[in-house]
């Protein structure tokens, strides 16, 4: 791996941390996790406090696998809010992982708040 790959990394890291370091989800509003690949967005509401995750959504479903990037990453954050609202979650924190906000961390967090969750 190249140097600048894994300082790439790292700042990554260092970011995410400093995130996670204000960001904590309770059982009422919970906190959305991003992960975002090079192939898809993964994204989790999780309970800190218990340890648990609440409602998860991967790109790899069926419904979202055929989409392009941007509408599959629109489509994850309205699937994961239609779960969200199942288990009886109105509203979450969201943790954008170190990434920056836009593009496909931004589609999912306006599908999340198009299906009706409050972020």
């Amino acid at each position: 791996m190249s140097k600048a790959l894994l300082e790439k990394r790292a700042r990554r890291g260092r970011r995410r941390r400093r995130i996670r370091g204000k960001v904590a989800g309770t059982a009422e509003r919970p906190r959305l996790s991003v992960y975002r690949s090079n192939r898809g967005l993964f994204a989790q509401l999780i309970d800190d406090q218990r340890g648990q995750t609440v409602a998860s959504v991967t790109w790899i479903e069926p419904d979202l696998r055929s989409l392009k990037a941007m509408e599959q990453a629109t489509r994850a954050g309205e699937l994961l809010a239609e779960r969200a609202k199942k288990a009886g979650i109105e509203s979450c924190v969201f943790d954008r992982g170190g990434y920056r906000y836009h593009g496909r961390v931004k589609a999912l967090a306006d599908g999340a708040r198009s299906g009706g969750l409050t972020l």
